[in-house]
């Protein structure tokens, strides 16, 4: 994970240095590209699993039919998506060893433990995935409904397990080292290092934003459409108010994030705020870059950055200038991870608007909005929430270099020395054009299928034992509790 997105690797190009190996500007472009390409799904086998059994609680509890539908249908879109998200996810396995050796021949033994509880966790994700979606024929309805839990604390293992990897990479801990080689790891605190938790946290809340506003997304676009029916307003609220709730708690996790990298990785805390020189009373700079160690083209605000860091304006904020010129990040790197915090934080800040705006709209009518000018923008909203989560990747991967392990490898000293990668990145990008269609081809096929159907009955003819295409009865819930 030594860089995050496809589009940080390319402006990333320029600072390529005349000593680094030929072979690292292609690997990180590469690793760039899969990780932000993989890092979109997450979410969704994440959150969209927890929302599909909030639906399905809705359907069981209140007998509520078209929820039943929703979470019927949402579980066969999860189960796409966290097959392509294997698929992905296993080419990013490989990008590790056959890119950066030099990462896992030298810290594979402690970097490479939070990746074997992944994998037990996916393990059971998929199992539990399999059993929920074979068991809408098959299985009563209390039943079934919790064979769905398991689904939703797999991903979320899962997802901090691939985290523990990636915060032990800005804070490692957890090994000894003697001679240049780890000669003791101690899992637990490889795991549960100084970064895990708050990382952790912040990318769960990520998933549910993400999930939330994504789906919300697609209702919307329906009710603008015209279909405003009962299907249509219940998916709608299900996923907005998962990801309104969500959003005010990410806020505040985000600031907390922020004032730890502030202690903890003092560099990137200065490409955050695109400080050059160490100081006092720092400025909040909006938008500006780094130019020959200059900041340009910026707003800023007097004394906001101190006052953030340290709830004063006195705080004095280490600059880039207190970065040994060796391991300094170049003008480039500090320009794209400032400009990527400040589009995290803008994009963050239009979604909580929207959230406020839906909040207004209830209180007046006590009931759910259908301004077009709200749904217009709910409609974007999943767009919107992508670029966030892309942009904080951004700004965690980007912001460590030249580091890829903080403080103890480069990422110079990580990557592959022989061979040519260009082809390889070519390969690895017509595998990932490839997936992606398939993934796109097999959920519009899926959405015109159940459009046609009309939103009424059961979906697609199953035979369920509760489900949309049978009366969800006093008798059918009570057996299932008994069940």
């Amino acid at each position: 994970m030594p860089s995050s997105t496809y589009a940080a690797g390319i402006l990333l190009r320029a600072a390529a240095s005349a000593g680094d190996p030929p072979q690292l500007l292609p690997a990180r472009e590469q690793m760039a590209f899969t990780l932000g390409f993989h890092i979109i799904l997450v979410p969704f086998g994440v959150a969209l699993t927890a929302l599909m059994l909030i639906a399905n609680y809705r359907g069981l509890r209140h007998g509520d039919e078209q929820a039943l539908l929703l979470a019927q249908r949402w579980s066969k879109v999860a189960a796409v998506l966290v097959a392509v998200g294997a698929i992905t996810g296993t080419v990013l396995s490989f990008e590790l060893g056959i890119l950066w050796p030099g990462l896992m021949g030298r810290y594979g033994a402690a970097f490479g433990f939070p990746f074997a509880i992944e994998g037990i966790f996916f393990f059971l994700e998929a199992i539990f995935v399999s059993i929920y979606i074979y068991g809408w024929k098959r299985l009563p309805p209390w039943v079934h409904f919790w064979t769905g839990v398991p689904v939703v604390l797999a991903s979320m293992g899962g997802t901090a397990s691939v985290v523990a990897a990636n915060s032990w990479m800005n804070q490692p801990g957890g090994i000894t080292m003697r001679d240049g080689r780890v000669v003791e790891v101690r899992p637990a605190e490889v795991f549960f290092n100084g970064a895990f938790w708050f990382e952790t946290v912040h990318m769960l809340l990520a998933a549910y934003i993400v999930a939330g506003f994504s789906v919300a997304a697609v209702y919307a676009v329906g009710m603008l459409r015209g279909r405003r029916d009962h299907y249509h307003r219940v998916g709608f609220l299900i996923g907005f108010v998962v990801a309104a709730v969500v959003l005010p708690v990410q806020i505040y996790v985000g600031d907390v994030v922020a004032r730890q990298v502030f202690h903890s990785e003092p560099a990137k805390f200065a490409a955050l705020e695109l400080l050059p020189d160490t100081g006092t009373h720092v400025p909040e700079t909006l938008g500006g870059v780094l130019i020959d160690g200059e900041v340009r083209y910026g707003l800023r605000i007097p004394d906001v950055a101190s006052l953030l860091a340290g709830f004063r304006p006195s705080t004095k904020i280490r600059g880039l200038d207190a970065i040994a010129p060796a391991v300094r990040p170049d003008d480039a790197t500090v320009s794209v991870v400032h400009l990527a915090f400040d589009i995290m934080v803008g994009t963050a800040s239009a979604l909580l608007a929207l959230v406020v705006w839906f909040a207004w709209l209830w209180w007046r009518r006590r009931q759910m909005p259908t301004n077009r000018w709200f749904l217009r923008c709910a409609a974007v909203s999943g767009v919107v929430s992508v670029v966030c989560l892309e942009s904080g990747w951004v700004v965690t991967e980007v912001g460590r270099q030249p580091w890829t392990v903080v403080g103890l490898l480069l990422t110079r000293d990580a990557v592959a020395t022989q061979g040519n990668l260009w082809p390889f990145f070519s390969a690895v990008l017509v595998i990932y054009v490839a997936v992606g269609t398939s993934a796109v081809l097999i959920l519009r096929s899926l959405t015109r299928r159940w459009r046609a159907g009309g939103g009424e009955g059961d979906d697609e003819g199953l035979d369920v034992p509760y489900g949309p295409n049978r009366p969800l009865t006093d008798a059918h819930t009570e057996e299932g509790r008994q069940a």
